[in-house]
């Protein structure tokens, strides 16, 4: 399991860069009077987190991946689907609006 948690702390490495350009932009459009959303994901999305931005996103992820290696092993397996989830909504999210950004 301790190969896991390594894999899905490189992934959130990656997502945090990421989003890092993203939330940048995000300030950009918001500046210029575009971007009027209130939230990235919608409330049913698997986070309890929200937000214009995607820091609080990835801030939960990143205490979810810290609290893995905190549990035993069955809780793990019952908790990794969901940060597996997570992980994949916000690498799809972020790679999606990094396209629709480019055009």
């Amino acid at each position: 399991m301790q190969t896991i948690i390594e894999k899905l702390t490189e992934n959130a490495q990656l997502i945090y860069r990421k989003s890092i350009d993203a939330d940048a932009t995000i300030a950009k459009l918001q500046s210029s009077g575009k971007g009027k959303f209130q939230a990235i994901f919608p409330d049913d999305a698997g986070f309890t987190a929200s937000g214009r931005f995607f820091k609080p996103y990835v801030e939960e992820l990143a205490m979810d991946i810290a609290s893995l290696s905190q549990l035993d092993s069955d809780a793990q397996k019952q908790a990794l689907p969901k940060v597996v989830k997570k992980i994949e909504l916000l690498l799809t999210t972020l790679n999606q609006f990094q396209v629709s950004v480019k055009d």
